[in-house]
């Protein structure tokens, strides 16, 4: 996979990217970008192992612990959400089922509605955050959005989706969904440095999330204290390497599991990918992708499968990461179509 060395210089410099970016093949890295800081206001500059929040890429977590659920029979795909929920979320249609949720196919209305105007340095939070420290606690903000289409119409990205599923989680084995995610997930996957970090306590080796391409203001007041099952957990760029392996390698769920999760269910023409269940899969060619945007995070992590070759861009500001994920996708991209993609 050939970099452009001038384009990358180019994208880090103008797009002021703060975070890391890498490209493992194997056990080999090939890559690996480090700028910008940890934390601007203490002049703490950025490392190659610091934990960054992923935003949604964290959904691809959800689902896979909602799928060891369904591994282990405790859950079925086809099941209809509403025996989860009893009498909560009552304007959640009767036939949507854990399925069409996992696969942004459900058409319930989203608490965080990414095709309105909504951007992220805004205050979206109708809850304080500081009392978001498990699913149940988003009941309130879920409550009251009219379906937007009929159940297993198309494809219709959801946040409040995987915040059910989230929900979901927690009723089914009693546990918070940190703990869970953590016990069906990370641990399994063996990721060390891989979790939920409360955003107003952060240890030294975390990132800051920063709302701007400069200045200090950060997001402990536009997100959850901690992430949930929408998104927001913390991760490194070498766990990131480690997860991709260890999916695929079928030591999280099953390489049968593995393979329904990955099949292309939907086109989405206007992301120029395609979907799952819990992830992106490229366009035409068979790569994997985790992404999130938020406030203070600019996230993408691609695998490609044939190579194990995993590029990922960890920005801890809003929009930083973005000129970085799109030299790196150009390289991937024209590796795929010449059937060379690996570093």
């Amino acid at each position: 996979m050939h970099i452009d060395q001038a384009a990358l210089d180019e994208a880090v410099a103008k797009g002021s990217f703060t975070g890391v970016a890498t490209i493992d093949v194997g056990d080999e890295r090939t890559l690996e970008l480090v700028a910008g800081h940890l934390h601007r206001a203490l002049g703490v500059p950025m490392r190659a192992d610091a934990r960054i929040a992923i935003a949604s890429g964290g959904k691809g977590f959800t689902a896979l612990a909602i799928m060891r659920l369904v591994e282990q029979g405790e859950l079925r795909l086809d099941q209809p959400v509403r025996e989860l929920l009893g009498d909560d979320l009552p304007l959640i249609d009767e036939r949507v089922t854990i399925e069409q949720l996992l696969g942004h196919t459900s058409g319930i209305g989203d608490y965080l509605d990414e095709d309105s105007d909504w951007e992220p340095a805004d205050y979206v939070l109708e809850v304080p955050a500081h009392r978001l420290t498990s699913a149940e606690a988003f009941l309130p903000m879920l409550e009251g959005h009219a379906k937007k289409l009929p159940p297993g119409e198309r494809f219709a990205y959801c946040n409040g989706g995987y915040m059910v599923l989230a929900i979901v989680l927690e009723r089914v084995t009693g546990e918070g969904y940190h703990d869970a995610v953590r016990r069906l997930v990370l641990e399994p996957a063996g990721l060390e440095r891989t979790g939920f970090l409360p955003l107003n306590a952060l240890p030294a080796d975390a990132a800051r999330g920063y709302i701007d391409d400069e200045g200090d203001l950060v997001n402990t007041l536009h997100l959850p204290i901690l992430g949930n099952g929408d998104g927001g957990i913390f991760t490194t760029a070498d766990d990131l390497h480690r997860f991709w392996l260890a999916l695929l390698d079928g030591r999280i769920v099953s390489r049968a599991t593995v393979d329904e999760m990955i099949r292309p269910r939907n086109d989405v023409p206007e992301e120029e990918k395609r979907y799952g269940l819990g992830f992106w899969l490229h366009g035409t060619h068979d790569a994997l992708i985790l992404e999130g945007w938020d406030a203070g995070a600019s996230f993408r992590s691609t695998h490609v499968v044939a190579t194990r070759t995993t590029a990922s861009v960890l920005g801890n500001s809003s929009e930083g990461g973005w000129r970085v994920i799109g030299v790196l996708e150009e390289a991937i991209d024209a590796a795929l179509a010449a059937g060379t993609a690996h570093g």
